[in-house]
């Protein structure tokens, strides 16, 4: 078995999206490969995507990436604290997997103190159980507003000691004044923790980037441990944010709109990978192009968004659309849109109250305290084939009424979402139907794409996780002679 010199090792970054999350990933996989047992970490993720554990909890789609990585199942243990905006200024705590409160960001400001208690816990849990722990951080350290009561970034390695390294993203440009501020920013002890930077995405010639790296390290003291280079098509879960870019491929158009509050939006990723689709993410202010098939998604906050789609004309567009033919899907809170009404009593998503729905299906849904967190595996109760199908369901709601009686699934022996009886529509509460081969494939051919190949986004993860991994390795292989207080004596 080979020999790694740390028992912990945390990524921050200079920014959002630097890399710390394929960065994590990576390092998880080669550790993986010489045999270490390792598991990730995040201490806290604010994430509208998330993932089903097998202990029943909920954590960010990230960890559950670099658990497959680690070869490992993921746990709540690994992202302890999750936060799921529902406004600009509250969001969903969820604690070691279960929804602990709706906080503002003042109340979550005074709640970090009993959070890092949970959050140690975790980690130490782990410390137990592997040879090493990949921590990633949150956004950046140097944030200075965010710094009291930090446990998401060097409060959390001040509090448990180890090593820090610093990814930087240089398609962006400025690396290295993003490096050198963010260093600046840090205390004297944090800025000790910092055993070297990582420069990542770069394309070109590295000759060329040479004086600025040895500037760097003169000025900073701390080396350049790798330059990692810009990879295209990495299938791989994204942590939050819908991708900015999109490619138009294939003949068969799937449009997505982009609620304020959409989640679990890698929903759709086998979808964006599969060459005769062409799916777009369309966002306010952009109309709505003509589509075989939309898909209404996921949402954090189903009655806001909902009205969000009667607002920017979703509800005209989709009934025109319905008129000429075109096939529609609604998942999770895009299901419940579909009904008559989404009700909400207790008010689990702000002032109670009640919102008309679309009204494309005979039902009603009533939003309930309690979140439904559940891996699941059945069939799919259209075509004619009994296409077997796997994901998982994440929400805080009932729905009833007439249009579950013909149900889009078959969910361990029990009818699970609602077709349409003209079969135009399917609703359903199962996050990541598209990632089975099977249901993949009879998804498509129920909306009019028929005899196309099937995508296994699970092969596909597998192999951007082998790639990801080798262009990693010379990181992997520097962090092992780097001269530090932090290896183990």
């Amino acid at each position: 078995m080979a020999e790694f010199p740390f028992h912990t090792l945390m990524i921050q970054g200079t920014t959002s999206d630097a890399g710390k999350s394929t960065l994590a990933a990576a390092l998880c996989r080669l550790l993986k490969k010489d045999g270490i047992g390792v598991a990730p970490f995040k201490p806290q993720n604010m994430a509208l995507n998330s993932a089903v554990t097998s202990d029943g909890g909920e954590i960010g789609r990230a960890q559950a990436l670099q658990a497959q990585a680690a070869g490992i199942a993921p746990h709540t243990d690994m992202n302890p604290v999750l936060l799921k905006p529902s406004s600009d200024t509250g969001a969903q705590v969820i604690v070691h997997g279960k929804v602990r409160a709706d906080m503002n960001a003042r109340d979550y400001h005074r709640y970090k103190t009993e959070a890092m208690q949970a959050v140690l816990q975790s980690y130490e849990r782990l410390r137990a159980q592997y040879a090493c722990v990949i921590v990633e951080g949150a956004g950046s350290p140097a944030e200075i507003n965010l710094r009291a009561r930090d446990i998401a970034n060097m409060g959390f390695a001040e509090a448990v000691d180890c090593p820090v390294i610093i990814v930087a993203d240089i398609d962006r440009g400025g690396v290295f004044a993003h490096l050198t501020g963010t260093l600046d920013c840090l205390s004297e002890s944090e800025r000790e923790r910092v055993i070297g930077f990582v420069i990542n995405r770069f394309r070109g010639d590295i000759s060329l980037l040479q004086g600025g790296l040895d500037w760097l390290e003169a000025r900073t003291g701390k080396p350049v441990l790798a330059v990692l280079p810009y990879l295209h098509g990495l299938h791989l879960d994204a942590e939050d944010a819908v991708a900015a870019t999109q490619e138009t491929k294939g003949d068969f158009r799937i449009v997505v709109p982009v609620f304020p509050r959409i989640s679990n939006h890698t929903d759709f990723d086998a979808l964006r990978a599969h060459p005769g689709v062409d799916l777009r993410f369309i966002g306010p202010g952009q109309p709505v192009p003509p589509a075989d098939l939309i898909i209404l998604p996921g949402s954090k906050n189903t009655r806001g968004d909902l009205r969000w789609l009667r607002e920017h004309g979703w509800d005209t567009a989709i009934a025109r659309h319905l008129r000429y033919g075109g096939k529609l899907i609604g998942i999770c809170g895009g299901f419940q849109m579909l009904g008559e009404s989404v009700d909400d009593p207790h008010g689990v998503e702000g002032a109670p109250g009640s919102s008309v729905g679309l009204g494309l299906l005979p039902m009603r849904t009533e939003l309930t305290r309690e979140k439904k967190l559940l891996q699941v595996a059945g069939q799919c109760a259209f075509g004619e084939v009994a296409a077997t199908v796997s994901g998982y369901e994440i929400h805080m709601g009932v729905s009833s009424g007439p249009a579950l009686e013909r149900p889009a699934f078959v969910i361990d022996g029990r009818g699970e979402g609602a077709q349409s009886e003209d079969g135009q529509i399917l609703g359903s509460y199962l996050h990541g139907m598209f990632d089975t081969p099977q249901a993949f494939g009879a998804l498509l051919t129920w909306a009019g794409l028929a005899g196309t190949e099937p995508v296994d986004l699970d092969a596909l993860r597998e192999a951007s996780l082998e790639r990801l991994a080798q262009s990693c390795r010379p990181l992997y292989e520097a962090l092992q002679r780097v001269p530090t207080r932090f290896a183990p004596k």
